[in-house]
């Protein structure tokens, strides 16, 4: 079989379901998800996220989990908590349980340009901010997809590998193979969730925004409404710009 699941990923699929998709900002597994936020000037971010997961992803969840001898909710929010605050670029981050299987919280980003960064190459955040204004690009193919996810962690790299997704295998799959591989190994309600499912983004920038790419915009915020299976496959390279004047 090209694809298992071994225990380890049973054992901390809980914690790195919403681990992975919240240190992508746009990332999220099979689940309903609202971002709200701002960043400053000096490359600083504050971030209010509340993510809840679908039916078909929280079943699998508590499957693998009773697998592995785990019990408790589908998501942790104060574990969550924990993983996070050791990834680079990262503040504090402190998420509660508003359900077993819903959270909200809030995200502090140090500086947008170290997030995720590795030690010797470049992250997958540009920003630049002069006296009459700035720039962010966030950039996201899949030849750089697996090396930023064995940043954050190896076991994610695993869960994410174990869910087929390309952005951490880097195997050239279509959207639509890559929801028939979905649908093959588990079902086809959890692939059909997948394909419906959005990420959507409301953040402040520091000026007013003369233009975004692959958004929209009004005075300081720009809006996001991105499909997750997008962000899974990178069947084509993702780009975000903003552009703003102070």
């Amino acid at each position: 079989m090209r694809y298992f699941i071994n225990m380890k990923i049973s054992q901390k699929f809980v914690k790195l379901t919403v681990l992975f998709s919240l240190l992508f900002p746009f990332l999220l597994i099979s689940c309903a998800a609202r971002i709200e936020g701002s960043l400053a000037a000096n490359g600083s971010a504050a971030l209010n996220v509340s993510i809840s997961l679908e039916p078909r992803m929280t079943n699998l969840i508590r499957s693998l989990s009773a697998a592995g001898g785990q019990s408790g909710p589908a998501l942790d929010g104060p574990a969550i908590s924990q993983s996070m605050a050791l990834a680079p670029g990262v503040a504090s981050v402190n998420f509660r349980n508003t359900t077993p299987s819903a959270i909200e919280g809030t995200i502090r980003i140090s500086n947008i340009n170290q997030f995720l960064t590795p030690a010797e190459g470049r992250g997958f955040v540009n920003f630049s901010q002069t006296q009459t204004g700035g720039r962010c690009v966030i950039s996201l193919n899949r030849t750089e997809g697996p090396a930023m996810i064995e940043l954050l962690s190896a076991e994610i790299s695993d869960y994410l590998n174990a869910l087929m997704a390309p952005i951490a295998s880097g195997e050239q799959l279509t959207r639509s193979e890559y929801l028939d591989l979905v649908a093959s190994f588990y079902n086809r309600p959890l692939s059909d969730e997948i394909a419906t499912s959005r990420i959507r983004a409301s953040i402040d920038f520091p000026g007013t925004i003369t233009s975004v790419r692959g958004g929209t915009f009004t005075g300081r915020r720009a809006n996001f409404d991105i499909p997750l299976l997008d962000l899974l496959v990178l069947e084509t390279s993702l780009v975000y710009e903003v552009t703003w004047n102070n």
